[in-house]
């Protein structure tokens, strides 16, 4: 994917489009690592114990983007809450039931 330097394009340009591309898929790749931890954590919310550590596991992912500027952190924070509350809501809807 390394395009020729041609008269009219700067090498700095094309540093900084290289930049983009490695950029580009470090950040895709810990927004898919995101979304799947969080599908987990909510397959998981049955068993308290799982859910727990599921939980845990998707806060560590949403805070390591968000220290790495993948994701603000205030998103961060707002997906690990609204996390955390439907996990609770899973877990007292067997309570409610009975």
């Amino acid at each position: 994917m390394a395009a020729k330097k041609k008269p009219t394009r700067h090498a700095s340009a094309l540093k900084a489009h290289r930049q983009s591309l490695k950029r580009y898929s470090r950040n895709r790749a810990a927004k898919k690592a995101i979304r799947l931890s969080l599908r987990a954590a909510v397959d998981a919310g049955k068993d308290p114990s799982k859910a727990g550590e599921m939980l845990a596991k998707a806060s560590s992912c949403m805070d390591r983007a968000a220290q790495r500027g993948t994701i603000h952190w205030k998103t961060a924070a707002r997906k690990k809450s609204r996390l955390a509350k439907r996990l609770a809501a899973i877990a007292a809807a067997p309570v409610a039931a009975k």
